[in-house]
């Protein structure tokens, strides 16, 4: 069952789906993985408190790109309040692989950047909060 979700991870990453901008976002974030050098900036368009339509931008390897993906994916008609309950629990579902303590900030880039804008904060949450 592995084999499949790590291809379905390469699928994400070489075909990646949202990525792109979208035209007058009411949320976007950019956060940077120090470690690793992974960078992706989030847009959303919101109605009513509800995620209307989702993109995003940046490089990186497989893990975090991919997770940029399916999370953005993902969250398409979810409202603001349930996505700011979101924590690692829902990205490593997404991804359905353990993820080793090397990559797991790869994998929660993108959480990060999502928790920050719909939360409306100006900088990057906390970088060492891996239960986010």
């Amino acid at each position: 069952m592995d084999d499949f979700f790590r291809a379905n991870i390469i699928d994400y990453y070489e075909h990646p789906r949202h990525y792109g901008h979208l035209e007058n976002p009411d949320i976007v974030y950019h956060d940077v993985n120090p470690t690793c050098g992974d960078e992706i900036t989030i847009e959303l368009k919101i109605e009513d408190g509800i995620v209307k339509d989702s993109a995003f931008t940046g490089h990186g390897c497989s893990i975090s790109q991919a997770s940029t993906s399916m999370m953005m994916e993902d969250i398409q008609g979810k409202s603001l309040d349930e996505l700011r309950t979101w924590g690692k629990k829902e990205i490593l579902d997404l991804l359905g692989i353990e993820i080793g303590p090397v990559r797991i900030k790869c994998a929660l880039l993108p959480l990060k950047a999502l928790k920050a804008g719909v939360w409306g904060l100006e900088s990057s949450v906390d970088d060492e909060d891996d239960d986010l």
